[in-house]
């Protein structure tokens, strides 16, 4: 397959990073036009809202209230209906007013608004001290953190600084658990949807169960999908089956994906104690901030084992003389880097290959300063597709595209460095 590299390939896409900069321009021009509209026509005046103009609160308290009419008119200029006019001016004022380090990014042309909206959005209702919080938590990396640890970040704020709001919502959120088989839509095939929402708890019990069963199928001789296999173990459970008699069930698997684990009637959570969080624990390596309440539950249940873990000693140093990855290292990956490390990359670390930044082949050792999680879709690139990275710190990588851009990935996601290095022929690494 061709893989041009030549200066037209590579002028294309400084185009590519040329424009995004011009777009980014234009909508920062945009956004100081509206704010100072909106400065211009602020006003402490409530009114009567039955009659002639007033003030409106369009943002979390301590954002200044806007004229109505004013609003209105920003709307015509920018080609919204009002509603939506009132949401960009909400968003815009929450930034700049309730966010100051997220603001600072957006004028640094760093964060697009498009993403300091949707982190404006979620804490318009905050108290001040709680969006304060997340600005001090997100606003220095939140260019380069993914929705989810950002959205992780408000989760915690919320349950810190308005715990009875937080509490409503998780018993709401309790109630709202389901499980819907759509029996009035079947398809040609006979085939119906299913979607719920469950309980943590619960669905990881189902998830190892349905496992299961997909590895007995398949040990049993099934050629369908993994996929295929799980949806089929759920008519079998649902009809009480009885365990098929394969010994090599356990285990089997596809691409390491499919765990083969039995059932039992002990179902095992993971919560790591972070210090500083009031109320709060995490799950896992998934981060998701948990209410204390809710883990209390999962302590009372009999079926439950739930693992309290301090945060590991991250910055331990771990080697191997072998090239196999052991299990402690493994963990410790996944812990530091949580994702595929390559730019931008969300897929969890827990479904990744553990690479070798210097193959081992060619002297590379198996430890915590030369391995780091790769997907299988960028390991496969950067063994065939003359991509490359460096190891600076732990958890911090360089990656160079054989187009000679450089993109840099830490813990706080990804940075594009600006400008890019000759085109090289990087070392072909396994």
């Amino acid at each position: 397959m061709s893989n041009p590299t030549g200066p037209e390939a590579s002028h294309v896409l400084a185009q590519v990073r040329a424009g995004r900069t011009t777009q980014a321009q234009g909508e920062l021009d945009t956004l100081r036009s509206a704010l100072q509209w909106c400065i211009l026509h602020a006003t402490d005046d409530e009114g009567e809202a039955s009659f002639g103009d007033h003030g409106i609160p369009l943002a979390g308290d301590g954002a200044p209230w806007v004229s109505e009419f004013a609003v209105m008119e920003l709307g015509a200029a920018l080609g919204m209906s009002t509603d939506s006019a009132k949401r960009y001016v909400g968003a815009a004022l929450e930034v700049r007013y309730r966010l100051p380090r997220v603001w600072a990014r957006v004028e640094a042309m760093e964060l697009p608004f498009y993403k300091a909206r949707w982190i404006a959005e979620h804490t318009m209702a905050l108290p001040e001290a709680g969006a304060a919080y997340v600005d001090r938590m997100v606003g220095f990396v939140a260019h380069k953190i993914s929705f989810a640890e950002i959205e992780r970040q408000i989760a915690a704020a919320k349950a810190r600084f308005d715990p009875e709001a937080a509490e409503k919502a998780r018993r709401e959120e309790a109630d709202s658990r389901r499980l819907d088989i759509d029996k009035a839509h079947v398809s040609i095939n006979g085939t119906v949807e299913v979607t719920g929402t469950l309980d943590y708890v619960d669905g990881l019990a189902l998830d190892t169960a349905l496992s299961h069963r997909a590895a007995e199928l398949k040990a049993a001789g099934s050629e369908e999908s993994l996929d295929v296999r799980r949806s089929i173990a759920a008519g079998d459970l649902a009809r009480g089956y009885e365990s098929l008699p394969f010994d090599d069930a356990d285990g089997a698997g596809d691409d390491g994906f499919e765990t083969g684990l039995r059932p039992s009637s002990t179902t095992e959570v993971v919560v790591h104690v972070h210090e500083g969080l009031d109320g709060v624990g995490r799950l896992g390596n998934t981060r998701t901030p948990l209410l204390a309440e809710t883990i209390r539950e999962w302590c009372g249940r009999p079926d439950t084992r739930v693992i309290v873990k301090p945060v590991r000693d991250l910055a331990g140093h771990i080697h191997v003389a072998a090239y196999e990855i052991p299990d402690r290292l493994r963990e410790q990956d996944e812990l530091v880097d949580l994702t595929c490390v390559f730019p931008w990359c969300t897929r969890p670390a827990v479904r990744c290959d553990v690479d070798h930044a210097i193959p081992h082949a060619d002297g590379g050792p198996t430890c915590s300063c030369n391995t780091a999680p790769l997907c299988r879709g960028h390991h496969r690139l950067k063994t065939h597709g003359r991509w490359d990275y460096d190891v600076l710190d732990r958890g911090t990588y360089l990656w160079h595209s054989p187009f000679g851009h450089l993109y840099r990935r830490d813990h706080t996601g990804t940075q594009a460095i600006t400008t890019p290095t000759m085109t090289r022929e990087p070392e072909r690494r396994t």
